[in-house]
């Protein structure tokens, strides 16, 4: 990512034509938020004095403040490439500080760098990819969104099988010319399910990037006449789609996971660290898997994970540990997906995984190793959001993380949701049990 001085963006904005700022930023839930201005009031924003309504804002309303400051991260400053080369806009990912100049305590972007900053004291650099799966829909005749489509594409397949490849082209081209590289992309498994892979990058550089692709991903959907979805399960008797989070870590410039003497080239520090991600994992599930849909997908026979267990081997278990290839030893985490924050996702799994490596923690038997019943013994991840809930609560360590505002905040609203889905009646339930009761 770009590093730019506020001189750098004066001249920037002058000599790209610029007109028009967006000043971005994360809600609790992982939704991107935004502003929109004029260059007229470029010292208003770099000097961090453009405030918001609050109480717009699922999550930060009630906290005692009519309103709340947006500080951009001036490194973040890019040009949107889809919109007019006359009168450009730009954007700023942002974050939010109460009126004294202090952090505040429902930004989540906030809660991360302050886990990449104790990460930091203890030498540790942390590098994250991402393995983002989607869906392409076709638009109902009034344009509404739907989870039909006329393609058949499966793995890999090329044009005309493949109905995305112009989209996902146009997608990958953005976010180039925004910083941010794609390593691959391709057709998924199911018909109009497709991925990008995302480049590795700093963990805060990660998170920043994941919200930009989602925001460009949607856009390039809309202007191809389809509607892009991240929605963890969005048809029933299909392979859902999820967030794959791969992680390393770093110290004077050496990835702290390799160890060449070791059968599977991860040093202690590597097992130490999944161990820790874990011994949390499960509680950790209101994050990775935020809404009820999440645990649509979560279950047996549709590849995603559902047992805590790690696997060298095998690509369908909860945690991949791999030193295959040139990226060296590295943790691949599959249950998260795209509903979730990844500002918290990418916390959480630091300080967890930090935690293992300070307590010297051992990770379970490799499931490669297990008999079927061993297998049939190991934990499983909640299989309702309620149960992740219930898990969270008890879980102090990753409360004490993301602080208490967000942790009372998605312990609230999650509960809400869950009782919301409760009271519906589905169309599945009406065909089993109208007639035969």
């Amino acid at each position: 990512m770009a590093k730019y001085t506020r001189q750098d963006i004066l001249e920037l904005i002058d000599e790209e034509d610029i007109e028009f700022i967006r000043l971005q930023f994360t809600d609790i839930s992982g939704n991107l938020k935004n502003m929109a201005t004029t260059i007229d009031q470029l010292d208003k924003i770099l000097d961090g004095h453009y405030k918001f309504d609050c109480a717009a804002i699922d999550g930060f309303r009630g906290t005692g403040y009519e309103e709340l400051f947006l500080v951009p991260d001036l490194d973040t400053f890019v040009i949107f490439p889809w919109r007019p080369q006359h009168g450009k806009v730009a954007r700023f990912l942002c974050d939010v500080v109460k009126p004294d100049g202090t952090p505040f305590d429902g930004d989540s972007r906030y809660i991360l760098k302050k886990v990449i900053s104790e990460a930091k004291e203890l030498g540790y650099e942390f590098k994250v990819a991402i393995k983002n799966e989607f869906f392409l829909f076709d638009l109902g005749e009034n344009g509404e969104p739907t989870n039909h489509s006329s393609e058949q594409g499966g793995y890999f397949d090329v044009g005309p099988a493949d109905g995305g490849e112009n989209a996902r082209r146009d997608m990958v081209l953005y976010l180039a010319d925004m910083g941010i590289s794609v390593e691959t992309s391709y057709h998924s498994d199911e018909s109009a399910q497709h991925v990008l892979d995302l480049s590795y990058a700093d963990a805060l550089d990660m998170a920043d990037n994941i919200m930009t692709s989602r925001l460009v991903i949607r856009t390039v959907a809309k202007r191809h006449g389809v509607n892009a979805t991240f929605m963890p399960k969005p048809k029933k008797d299909t392979k859902g789609s999820g967030a794959h989070y791969t992680f390393t870590l770093f110290k004077d410039g050496k990835n702290v996971f390799n160890d060449e003497n070791d059968d599977l080239g991860v040093s202690k520090e590597g097992y130490q660290f999944m161990a820790g991600i874990l011994s949390h994992i499960a509680n950790m599930s209101l994050i990775n898997n935020p809404i009820v849909n999440s645990y649509k997908r979560l279950i047996p026979g549709y590849l995603a994970p559902v047992t805590v267990g790690w696997s060298s081997t095998n690509s369908s278990p909860l945690i991949r540990l791999t030193s295959i290839g040139s990226d060296g030893a590295r943790i691949v985490l599959r249950s998260p997906d795209g509903a979730a924050n990844p500002y918290l996702v990418i916390a959480a799994c630091l300080a967890a995984g930090l935690s293992g490596i300070k307590e010297e923690l051992e990770p379970p038997v490799c499931m490669d190793d297990l008999s079927e019943k061993e297998a049939q013994k190991c934990e499983v991840l909640p299989r309702t959001l309620y149960e992740a809930v219930k898990l969270f609560e008890e879980d102090d360590f990753l409360q004490e993380i993301v602080g208490s505002h967000i942790s009372e905040h998605i312990i609230k609203s999650k509960d809400k949701e869950w009782n919301e889905y409760c009271t519906q009646v589905t169309q599945w339930e009406t065909k089993r049990y109208l007639t035969s009761l």
